[in-house]
């Protein structure tokens, strides 16, 4: 039996940040080199996105708060806060954005109801606090306190992969399975003023966000209104070279992100190595070339990455507006990402009938996970 994913809902905080506003702000800091302000600017207006949310609500250029911790809005500086204070707001606003996107989860899976939940899995990689996100989930909807619970932790923005192919095997091995999946992932927690490449390109891009399924193969269940994802194959590769080019550490002050600039250049090269795996499984898709396949799934890890996606697998405009709109309207929420690209594929009008589609994420390692995926309208 295959599994189904009967709903996919995303959420996003509520507070704004505008990214030229955080652009000129970032480029005003005190003891930021002319270079690192040509390198601001650079970094920002290049970066493909519009717009992105934060869970600090100070994080805003006309915040006037006493005591600020992240920004003061009076003098326009950023402030550097240790790694506790960040984890603190982790914790609170975390579990706000948890809840938040597992509950609309819920309410969207047709026929589904708490008491139907038997997994709960949670991906995050930007705090940590225990008793956690899976936890905090099966008391605020009300689940079973007898629902499996695993976090996937510190993974970075592939991470979702694991966690849907984990959902796929728990449905495979148990008929009877509702698996809960959920990534929340905020950021902006870790953002810092610094003249160092790596520490820019990471502010211009990070943002925050949460998204959540609810995945099946029960076959009582009513069909999932609308379209809905079949979990078909998932594949794991490492690429040969680039382990030091994309990691994710942990600091006094914060989280740190390598994020080199010749990352795009290691997946350019080996992209099409990372999916012949994955297209193997499928024997209707060998042979077939890239553009063939309707639906593209791509995590915008930056615009750069997407472009070299693009311009190697020769795939059309269309294919990825998915993952350009999602850059565009939400920045890179780190492991939440992909799962709106694909809430975005599911969005758009389809015929009645079955659309395959063929994703992906990038992260540490360098590592890339890949899923193929249909699209089933009725």
């Amino acid at each position: 039996m295959t599994a189904l994913m009967r709903s996919l809902e995303t959420a996003v905080p509520p507070t704004v940040m505008v990214q030229t506003e955080v652009r000129d702000v970032f480029k005003s800091q005190p003891g930021l080199t002319r270079l690192g302000q040509r390198l601001v600017s650079a970094a920002f207006d290049s970066s493909g996105i519009d717009t992105r949310y934060t869970a600090v609500e100070e994080l805003t250029v006309d915040d006037r708060r006493e005591n600020p911790v992240f920004f003061d809005g009076s003098t326009q500086q950023i402030l550097n806060p240790g790694t506790k204070a960040r984890n603190e707001v982790y914790a609170e606003a975390g579990t706000d954005l948890f809840v938040t996107a597992a509950r609309q989860a819920l309410d969207a899976a047709e026929g589904v109801g708490p008491e139907d939940i038997t997994h709960v899995v949670t991906v995050s990689c930007t705090g940590f606090f225990n008793p956690g996100p899976d936890y905090k989930i099966v008391r605020a909807l009300g689940l079973r306190p007898s629902a499996q619970r695993y976090h996937l932790g510190f993974m970075g923005c592939y991470a979702a992969f694991p966690a849907l192919r984990s959902a796929a095997a728990y449905c495979a091995a148990d008929p009877n399975a509702v698996v809960l999946v959920v990534s929340a992932e905020l950021c902006s927690l870790h953002v810092r003023s610094s003249n160092d490449p790596d520490t820019i390109v990471g502010t211009s891009l990070f943002a925050d966000g949460a998204a959540a399924a609810v995945i099946s193969a029960r076959e009582d269940l009513p069909a999932p209104a609308g379209s809905y994802l079949t979990l078909d194959y998932f594949e794991t590769t490492l690429t040969p070279v680039g382990e030091d080019s994309m990691a994710w550490n942990i600091g006094d002050e914060g989280f740190e992100m390598v994020l080199g600039n010749y990352v795009p250049h290691i997946i350019d090269d080996h992209i099409v190595g990372a999916l012949e795996p994955l297209l193997a499984r499928d024997e209707s898709l060998r042979g077939v070339d890239y553009p063939e396949i309707e639906h593209w799934g791509i995590h915008p890890g930056g615009r750069s990455i997407l472009d070299k996606v693009q311009a190697r697998l020769g795939l059309s405009d269309g294919q990825l507006e998915p993952a350009r709109q999602t850059l565009r309207a939400y920045g890179n929420m780190s492991s939440a990402t992909v799962m709106f690209v694909l809430k975005n594929i599911l969005s758009a009008p389809s015929e009645p009938g079955a659309e395959r589609v063929c994703s992906m994420a990038f992260g540490p390692g360098l590592t890339v996970e890949t899923a193929l995926l249909t699209k089933v309208t009725a």
